[in-house]
C-alpha cells in the first residue's frame, strides 16, 4: 500500500476516539474512507474536521446487524475493526450487551469481510487479554485467565480471527492495546479513560480518585504510536508477519501516580492553580488487571514498529490538545 495507490478503507467504530484518529490519518494519505458507526459511544464531533470530505463516508449501522456490515464492507479494501464496547467495568455491570457487541458484531464483520473477499482485517485486541498473567513484560504467546467479560470477549475476537484465517484465508491482524491515549478520547460519561478524564477534572479544580493506591501500573500509549501499527499492519508484505496479533504499547510503564504527578506539571503551566488540586485515593477496582507492561520486540521485528511517543511526551500533546478544545 503506497501512498501514491488509493485504497478503500473500512474504519468500523470510526467516530470513536481511536477510529476517528485513524479515518483522519488514512485520509490525510487521500485513501477513501468509510466510517461505520451506530454513535453509541462515538461522537459526531469527533468527524467535524473530514466530514466534508469527499473521500470520507459515513454509514450509520450497528455491527450487531450483518446486513449493516454487509453494506460497509463493498468495494472495500482493507478493514480497520475498533468498533467494540471498551471498560472492564461497563461488562461487569453489563456483559450480555459487551458480549453482543464484542463477539457477536465480531464475527459479523469478519463474516461479512470474507464474503466480501476484502485484502486484509485488522482489528482492536486488548492487553486484557493477558488475564492473570503475572509475567512481565507481556510476550505475545503467553497469557493468563481473563479478569473481566470484557478481556473474554477480546480474547474470543483473537481465537475467531485465528479461525478465520486457517479456515477461510482471511488475512487478519490484531493488535493487543495497552491503555491507549490522547486527543479526542472523551472525559465524560461513567466509563470515562483515565487520563481525560483526570485531566477534566484537574481543570475543573477537582480532586481525580486514583483507585487503590496509585502503585498500580500501565504501559500507556498514545494515539500517534497506535496509528503508526494499524498502518504498518495494513502496507506489511512479509507473509509471516500476517494471521497473529502484536502488542501495541510504548514498551514502558508508569503507576497512577506517576501519571498524575506529570499531568499536573503540565497542566500548571497552563493554570498554576492546578499545582493545588489534591489526589484522593479509594478502593481497587474489581477486574484490574495489577501492573501492565508490554514487550513490543515482535511488532519491531516482523513489522518495523518504532514508537515515537512515551507517556510525557505523548502526556504534553493531550493537555495541550485538552486545555485548546475543553477549556
Amino acid at each position: 500500500m503506497e501512498n501514491s495507490d488509493q485504497y478503500k478503507i473500512l474504519v468500523t467504530g470510526g467516530a470513536g476516539f481511536i477510529g476517528s484518529n485513524l479515518c483522519e490519518y488514512f485520509l490525510g494519505l487521500d485513501h477513501k474512507v468509510i466510517c461505520l458507526d451506530n454513535f453509541s459511544t462515538g461522537h459526531r464531533h469527533n468527524l467535524k474536521n473530514f466530514i466534508e470530505n469527499p473521500n470520507f463516508k459515513l454509514i450509520e449501522g450497528d455491527i450487531r446487524n450483518i446486513a449493516d456490515c454487509a453494506l460497509a464492507v463493498e468495494g472495500v479494501d482493507y478493514v480497520l475493526h475498533q468498533a467494540a464496547l471498551g471498560s472492564v467495568p461497563r461488562s461487569i455491570n453489563d456483559p450480555i450487551t459487551s458480549n453482543e457487541v464484542n463477539v457477536s458484531g465480531f464475527l459479523n464483520m469478519l463474516v461479512a469481510s470474507r464474503d466480501a473477499k476484502i485484502k486484509r482485517f485488522v482489528y482492536a485486541a486488548s492487553s486484557s487479554t493477558y488475564g492473570d498473567s503475572e509475567g512481565l513484560p507481556k510476550v505475545e504467546e503467553v497469557i493468563g485467565k481473563p479478569l473481566s467479560p470484557y478481556a473474554i470477549t477480546k480474547y474470543v475476537n483473537e481465537l475467531y480471527a485465528e479461525i478465520f484465517s486457517r479456515t477461510y484465508g482471511l488475512e487478519t491482524i490484531g493488535l493487543r492495546y495497552f491503555n491507549v491515549f490522547g486527543r479526542k478520547q472523551d472525559p465524560n460519561g461513567a466509563y470515562a479513560a483515565v487520563i481525560p478524564k483526570f485531566v477534566m477534572q484537574f481543570m475543573n479544580y477537582e480532586s481525580p480518585v486514583i483507585n487503590g493506591d496509585g502503585n498500580y501500573s500501565r504501559d500507556f500509549t498514545y494515539i500517534d504510536n497506535v496509528i503508526q501499527m494499524n498502518k504498518l499492519a495494513i502496507t506489511n508484505q512479509n507473509p509471516d508477519s500476517i494471521n497473529t496479533v502484536y502488542n501495541t504499547a510504548f514498551g514502558d510503564r508508569n503507576t497512577l501516580n506517576d501519571l498524575v504527578g506529570y499531568l499536573k506539571k503540565y497542566l500548571t503551566e497552563y493554570d498554576p492553580k492546578i499545582a493545588d488540586v489534591e489526589v484522593i485515593y479509594g478502593a481497587s477496582r474489581a477486574g484490574d488487571i495489577p501492573h501492565s507492561l508490554a514487550s513490543i520486540n515482535k511488532a519491531k521485528k516482523m513489522l518495523g514498529y518504532n514508537p515515537k511517543y512515551s507517556l510525557q511526551e505523548g502526556l504534553k500533546e493531550a493537555v495541550k490538545w485538552y486545555w485548546d478544545n475543553l477549556k
